[in-house]
């Protein structure tokens, strides 16, 4: 019975139906948003008009379809195809790698005739022959009148690797799955900060306690004006709150501490630091009336002396300045950092309150998935090696030689002809 299961396992059939469950389930995690509120999901999938006439948000969270990666149907499949892989490896491939390694004999001219490359040389120097082979890198068994050659024996081992590096892609994948997490965090500049926002958790995640200050945020401008790039200074705090790390990351480098990497992901402006007219230092509100597609902020600031009277400040960037605009709309000027014009009422700018936006992730399958990648390319290129084959029997006056080869039937055709020229 343990044969019949382990046998089972091992079909190629078996794998490719487990690979492909796994790819449709892959599929329907893509198309379906993952890891979004309930109420994204409501506004999505009605109970009234389900998607494709079935698919509604209380049967996505009952199959778990809004995190399917994490599932524990999901995660089994994985592991079920990571045992048939190793299966077949162990009963199949291991196998077929010891007979290739044996010395494989003709023992009568029958199997010459199955050959697609033989012939029958009457007149021949077996020596030579021998020599042309042995300088083709081809290693010799002789045994009586019976001659068996091979090489590229090591292009056998490829599937076995292609098995054992799919093996930690999926192992990878499970572990990230378990133990890695997600968050996103709006920090305004100069404040500390814990995770809080947690986007994504495995079961097994225990989430790092450390605190994080931004020390500074600013972005830097192409001469079209457009932004070239956004940095934070991150400084990583202790529980006592002393540094213990500290780096400039920008859009694709991250800070890196502990296995927890803090990316530049957002940014955000908060809202305006004004001196008024009575030398009162006051903090009005940015509000993004366009939504976080458009950078486009706009604050009211109220006269002191008549409250319907007013200026409106925009403002799209971190260049140092805002635009003023009256009631009527009219365009005033600009006013820019330390600056003080007098519209209608006098203010002067002391700062831009802005915040930076950081993807906090871990992911420790990452290393273990990335290995699996590089011995899948390694096996990719050793799949490239020609295994070949040659056999001779001497019989009297005549010499039946033939080969056989799993690739580049060309030049290995060539390559035997050479011999027997």
């Amino acid at each position: 019975m343990k044969q019949k299961v382990f046998r089972t396992l091992a079909d190629l059939r078996f794998s490719i139906f487990i690979l492909l469950l796994i790819s449709a389930c892959s599929i329907i995690g893509t198309v379906i948003e993952q890891d979004q509120s309930i109420e994204i999901y409501k506004l999505n999938y009605p109970l009234n008009t389900p998607v494709f006439g079935f698919l509604s948000w209380d049967l996505i969270l009952k199959l778990g379809l809004d995190h399917v990666y994490k599932t524990w149907w999901f995660l089994s499949l994985i592991f079920l195809f990571g045992c048939s892989l190793t299966l077949c490896s162990f009963l199949q491939q291991l196998p077929s790698l010891k007979i290739a390694r044996r010395c494989q004999f003709f023992r009568t001219t029958n199997p010459f005739y199955r050959l697609k490359i033989s012939t029958i040389l009457n007149q021949f120097s077996l020596n030579r022959i021998l020599n042309q082979i042995k300088q083709n890198q081809y290693s010799i068994f002789h045994q009586k009148n019976m001659v068996y050659c091979y090489k590229g024996l090591i292009g056998r081992i490829a599937p076995i690797i292609v098995h054992f590096s799919m093996i930690l892609i999926l192992l990878g994948t499970i572990i990230s799955s378990l133990f890695g997490f997600k968050a996103q965090e709006i920090v305004p500049k100069t404040e500390s900060f814990h995770l809080q926002n947690i986007l994504a958790t495995g079961p097994l995640t225990v989430i790092s306690q450390s605190s994080a200050r931004i020390n500074d945020f600013w972005i830097t401008y192409t001469p079209t004006k457009t932004i070239s790039q956004f940095y934070s200074d991150i400084s990583i705090l202790d529980s006592k709150g002393s540094e213990t790390n500290r780096k400039t990351i920008s859009v694709n480098y991250p800070l890196v501490q502990d296995g927890v990497y803090y990316y530049q992901t957002d940014w955000n402006l908060i809202g305006l630091r004004l001196e008024n007219s009575k030398h009162q230092i006051v903090e009005y509100p940015l509000i993004n009336v366009f939504g976080s597609s458009d950078k486009v902020w706009l604050t009211w600031i109220s006269n002191s002396e008549q409250s319907q009277k007013g200026l409106l400040a925009i403002i799209d960037n971190l260049e140092g300045y805002c635009s003023l605009y009256n009631n009527n709309g009219e365009f005033l000027g600009n006013l820019e950092l330390n600056e003080t014009n007098s519209f209608d009422q006098p203010l002067t700018l002391f700062e831009i309150i802005s915040s930076t936006g950081l993807q906090i992730k871990t992911d420790p399958g990452i290393p273990i998935i990335y290995s699996g990648f590089f011995f899948l390319m390694i096996s990719t290129l050793i799949s490239y090696i020609t295994y070949s084959q040659i056999w001779l029997i001497q019989q009297k006056n005549k010499l039946f030689i033939g080969g056989n080869t799993n690739r580049a039937v060309f030049e290995f055709e060539l390559e035997f002809f050479k011999f027997i020229k």
